[in-house]
């Protein structure tokens, strides 16, 4: 539990920049923390733009804002450093060929946490924060990491399928519904799934129950045979 608390503590206190812990951390105007140098590279990349924004939530500020550092938080991960804090190993942090990668990562990527699947898009821990922050992004409906969210995008209108079409058994967007689906029998996705999950939870406890009686009829006939030796 310890170790896992220290993993968590690695992901909170590093900079999204260069996942390492904060170096002369500095805290923008959005609310976000990162290495001085870290924003303050990224911003002179974006200077040509004469806007500068926030690599997390995108958020952009305009003039350039002045970093100063962070005191309090500084402290505090000096203080965590010496509980034996360290920076998070990179095979727990960066996405190989069979993890799901982060999308907003630039360079190298992290694993991904949690697939949006309004913005269908996977986000790790770092980039999924304003997911948990912004009043708009909570209703957001969060999964567990996906490779296939594209699957979700309807191929003819290029909107998000969350309709199921009884009448031909496949999901569709709302603009189909109104298109080469229109008078079909529709449902939300969402209701179709949960009905089609207690379906098969009924037809598992019925081969539950068919396992269980073959069972017994075994153990009767064992016990029958074991009767007849004797």
């Amino acid at each position: 539990m310890a170790e896992q608390g220290y993993q968590m503590d690695s992901v909170k206190f590093s900079c999204s920049i260069c996942l390492d812990l904060l170096k002369t951390p500095v805290t923008i105007p959005c609310g976000h923390n990162y290495c001085m140098n870290c924003i303050g590279n990224f911003w002179d990349d974006e200077d040509r733009k004469q806007s500068h924004s926030c690599p997390q939530c995108r958020q952009t500020f305009k003039p350039r804002p002045v970093l100063m550092k962070n005191t309090m938080l500084a402290e505090l991960v000096e203080d965590l450093k010496k509980t034996g804090l360290q920076a998070a190993p990179a095979d727990l942090c960066y996405a190989e060929s069979e993890d799901v990668a982060c999308d907003i990562c630039t360079g190298r990527k992290m694993k991904a946490a949690r697939s949006c699947m309004f913005c269908l898009v996977s986000y790790c821990e770092n980039h999924l924060q304003p997911h948990h922050d912004v009043p708009g992004l909570k209703k957001h409906k969060l999964v567990n990491p996906s490779k296939n969210l594209q699957e979700n995008i309807c191929s003819r209108h290029d909107e998000v399928m969350k309709i199921f079409c009884r009448t031909d058994q496949q999901c569709i967007c709302y603009l189909c519904t109104m298109d080469e689906h229109k008078g079909h029998e529709t449902v939300p996705a969402a209701a179709e799934r949960a009905e089609k999950q207690k379906e098969v939870q009924v037809r598992r406890q019925q081969i539950q129950q068919r396992i269980q009686d073959q069972e017994k009829d075994v153990k009767l006939l064992q016990q029958e045979v074991e009767a007849i030796n004797v």
